[in-house]
């Protein structure tokens, strides 16, 4: 009975010190080394979208139109799009740390030479370069975000790193753009060198040295690449961006034309969008860490409806702009999570899953932007709203049925919750 007794209590001490450790490491922090990753991802999301604001100055210091100086923007996503993984395929072999420091000092290079670009070649060129780091970089970045906490809180890293990108719309363009308007658009790209500088020091002192696999050859990367599952999951990804970008894209004059709010109204609107895609990103970060593939569907179902509800709300001035808050949480929550399902379903490739990722929201933006144009020349600008509906709802319907053949074949990937 003493024996019974004392096992007992041994058991007891076991289970009080698990509980105990469990609720310790609940309340983990997210490591400081995350926000190294989110000042990098800032930098490139300001280096990408700036450019928009300062077209006019651009266009009249290198004495092109406006519309050629608009090809800057055209570049740069072809850039991440196509050469991105190409990138990450041909570095694969160098470890993760020293990559991700290679491709700041490749962006602080690229963004160094737009400070000194003495012609319009030469600033495409240096555009060029530093698209190639971006998708590369959030590719790697992702990887190894979701290798520095327990694998239950992946999808949580990874939308802190991600959330460097959503804040750069909310403070580093309308920064980078005032910087432009009132010193040269020059100084615009100076500041994002110092912020790469920052970025890339952080890196070097914060980023532990990350145990790899054994490298794969380019063969076995392009053949984890292909597996039809992640195919489908790419598309789901590229047509909820061609949802998000058919409105977007054409925001100013919806809000303009059909709202009607006056022109200057505007930038705070696009502000206030920002936010709700920074409160979103880290919410949909925790859905994603909760239930995986649930919280992916969900939102996107709720971007469906919310994009419908925008089609009879576009009238009332108020309930706009409350929609648009809501439309861009739920449309940016679904990417931490949809970026872990991605990196989990090429176990063999996660980086260029993850960076192929990337390339294929990029496609789903410039489709989506051509799809706005379609409608609105064919239909009406206000036919907007129920298009992006529709094509988030072709996404959905896709997830749905993914889902539904996973669960019935229980082909759970190693790692990830289904339910």
């Amino acid at each position: 009975m003493l024996i019974v007794h004392s096992r007992k209590v041994d058991i007891d001490i076991m289970s009080s010190t698990q509980s105990f450790t469990r609720k310790q490491t609940a309340k983990e922090p997210f490591p400081i080394s995350l926000l190294s990753l989110t000042v990098g991802s800032f930098a490139i999301g300001m280096t990408e979208f700036v450019i928009m604001g300062l077209l006019p100055n651009v266009a009249e210091d290198l004495q092109v139109s406006i519309s050629s100086a608009g090809q800057l923007i055209t570049l740069y996503a072809l850039g991440v799009a196509i050469g991105a993984p190409i990138l990450t395929v041909l570095t694969n072999r160098i470890p993760q740390k020293k990559l991700l420091c290679l491709l700041m000092v490749l962006f602080i290079l690229g963004n160094g030479i737009s400070v000194i670009a003495p012609n319009y070649g030469v600033l495409m060129g240096a555009r060029v370069i530093t698209a190639l780091t971006h998708g590369t970089f959030f590719g790697v970045g992702a990887v190894i975000a979701s290798n520095l906490v327990r694998p239950d809180k992946r999808a949580g890293a990874v939308s802190i790193m991600m959330a460097g990108l959503t804040i750069a719309n909310i403070i580093g363009v309308p920064l980078g753009t005032f910087i432009g308007q009132h010193m040269g658009w020059r100084a615009s790209f100076g500041a994002i060198v110092v912020i790469g500088i920052i970025a890339l020091i952080g890196i070097l002192i914060f980023i532990p040295q990350i145990r790899q696999e054994k490298p794969v050859s380019i063969v076995q990367q392009i053949t984890a690449l292909t597996n039809p599952k992640l195919l489908l999951y790419l598309l789901i990804g590229a047509l909820g961006n061609a949802g998000l970008f058919a409105v977007f894209t054409y925001i100013t004059p919806l809000l303009v034309q059909v709202a009607g709010f006056a022109e200057h109204s505007v930038t705070w609107i696009l502000v206030l969008f920002g936010c709700g895609v920074t409160i979103g990103n880290i919410i949909g970060g925790k859905l994603a860490d909760w239930k995986l593939m649930p919280s992916i569907l969900g939102l996107y179902f709720t971007t469906c409806v919310l994009l419908t509800i925008f089609t009879f709300t576009i009238y009332s001035p108020t309930a706009a702009v409350l929609t648009i808050f809501l439309w861009g949480a739920a449309s940016f929550a679904v990417m931490p999570g949809l970026q872990v399902r991605v990196m989990s379903l090429a176990k063999a490739a996660p980086a260029l899953a993850s960076t192929s990722s990337h390339s294929a929201g990029n496609f789903g933006n410039a489709a989506g932007a051509f799809i706005g144009g379609l409608v609105i020349t064919h239909l009406s600008i206000t036919s907007l709203p129920w298009v992006g509906a529709v094509l988030v709802g072709l996404a959905l319907t896709l997830g749905i049925a993914c889902y539904i053949v996973e669960r019935k074949t229980a082909e759970v990937p190693l790692g990830t919750t289904l339910s």
